[in-house]
């Protein structure tokens, strides 16, 4: 008996990732989460360098700026709740201090043009298809800071408007990058504060979007993130306890499902040793001094340091 409904995933044919690959991450906190895996297992990523991207029009203002070599100034920020902030970023870039805010902002913006620059892959998730106006300059926010929602307008972008933004994202990303694989995943977060029926307006038009701008010959794909966890793990228990973002169960699951498609079999080994090394780095000894213990340290440094010569970007 099969209790289950799977989706059917294939293993990609061109571009796989590996440990030589470079990513970027960009979009909605469950890219945070594959991110993290990545970051884990000692891949070679740049995840969100300007904190969590909910909708489409923020991460096509990010690749615009970053390509354009944007430099921030003083008419880009406010001070609001004693921080200072962009809208053009998230609050995990805001400051105390108007220097250190735009400090912040440039420095993330050269870093996030000379990741495109050398990427293998770029991962965009979408979470959202609600995007908030400040009314009084009539632009698109990133994030609204938590000011007063009276100075904004809320809009849904149409299926058209995402799939316009969709492919200027792979526009400028190939413009810089000609040969990088473009991976959209749609984000299975679900956006409740927006409404439940809203919520589900707004994934349908990101995956309505989404899949008419994918086209694999020319290396942009479509991952199934959403899918899974709404077709395959279909059961609250695998969300956290405010029953909107999946839990650890449902993420590594997801994790495996992308390693299953997108991670080259030679990875695999690697991973086995980075992940007996990070398990080592976090053990606590009863007996730091005992003779077993300094023995079991010593071969964890040996695994390190052969880690490191094989790949010298690694750090632990």
């Amino acid at each position: 008996m099969k209790l289950q409904t799977e989706i059917p995933l294939k293993p990609q044919q061109h571009n796989l990732i590996d440990y030589n690959s470079r990513l970027i991450l960009l979009g909605s906190c469950f890219v945070e989460n594959i991110g993290e895996k990545l970051a884990y297992y000692k891949f070679q990523n740049s995840l969100n360098p300007f904190g969590i991207l909910f909708h489409p029009l923020a991460i096509e203002s990010l690749l615009l700026n970053a390509i354009n070599d944007k430099e921030y100034t003083d008419e880009d920020v406010f001070f609001h709740n004693e921080q200072w902030h962009c809208y053009a970023a998230h609050s995990k870039l805001s400051a105390s201090s108007k220097d250190d805010l735009l400090q912040n902002l440039n420095l993330a913006i050269q870093q996030t043009k000379q990741a495109l620059e050398v990427s293998s892959h770029i991962v965009i998730t979408l979470g959202t298809a609600w995007v908030y106006r400040l009314i009084e300059s009539d632009e698109v926010v990133v994030n609204c800071h938590k000011v007063p929602q009276k100075k904004f307008s809320k809009e849904l972008l149409s299926i058209d408007a995402i799939a316009e933004s969709l492919q200027a994202m792979v526009a400028l990303a190939k413009s810089v990058n000609p040969k990088v694989s473009v991976i959209f995943t749609v984000s299975p977060v679900r956006h409740l504060k927006d409404g439940f029926v809203e919520n589900t307006q707004s994934k349908a038009h990101l995956i309505s979007a989404v899949h008419q701008v994918v086209e694999p010959r020319r290396q942009t794909c479509y991952f199934p993130s959403y899918e899974i966890l709404m077709d395959e793990l279909r059961d609250y228990r695998f969300y956290a306890e405010d029953m909107v973002h999946p839990n650890p169960t449902a993420i590594n699951y997801v994790w495996e499902r992308f390693k299953k498609v997108w991670l080259d079999d030679s990875t695999g080994a690697t991973m086995k040793t980075v992940d007996t090394v990070q398990k080592g780095m976090l053990h606590r000894p009863f007996n730091p001094n005992s003779e077993a213990h300094q023995g079991f340290l010593k071969v964890l440094k040996e695994k390190k340091e052969e880690l490191v010569a094989q790949y010298p970007f690694m750090e632990f």
